[in-house]
């Protein structure tokens, strides 16, 4: 059984930053890619951020990047997103998720497993 748990989610002031940790455990995901999505309230979910486990592949979407960065930690099987210059439209719960796909994929279809979540909330 694979399983991603996602942590460091909170309130902040917007101008913040948060660090969220995406913990991998069941399987080897030496062959794995990590992406990060989100969905605020009311709206679908959207992705954020991704990379594969051997680091290549990194990639934002738009209203990210220049302020998230992605990485990950092999030892601890661990995916990480830095999240600086936090503005209130970033208030979403963040979800990590797994996909086999070596190449950069932001389709949600691609992925085979999901954290539960773990909710930002960014003030003004």
């Amino acid at each position: 059984q694979v399983q991603l748990v996602e942590s460091g989610g909170g309130l902040v002031q917007a101008g913040g930053s948060l660090r969220l940790s995406c913990a991998a455990s069941g399987r080897t995901f030496s062959s794995y890619r990590i992406s990060w999505f989100r969905q605020a309230p009311g709206k679908e979910r959207e992705f954020a951020a991704t990379v594969h486990w051997s680091g290549a592949g990194t990639y934002y979407a738009a209203s990210v990047k220049g302020r998230f960065t992605i990485s990950r930690d092999n030892a601890k099987n661990t995916v990480y997103l830095q999240m600086n210059n936090l503005k209130p439209e970033d208030t979403a719960v963040y979800y990590c998720a797994a996909s086999p796909e070596v190449g950069i994929t932001t389709s949600q279809a691609r992925y085979n497993y999901w954290g539960q979540g773990t909710q930002v909330t960014v003030s003004s």
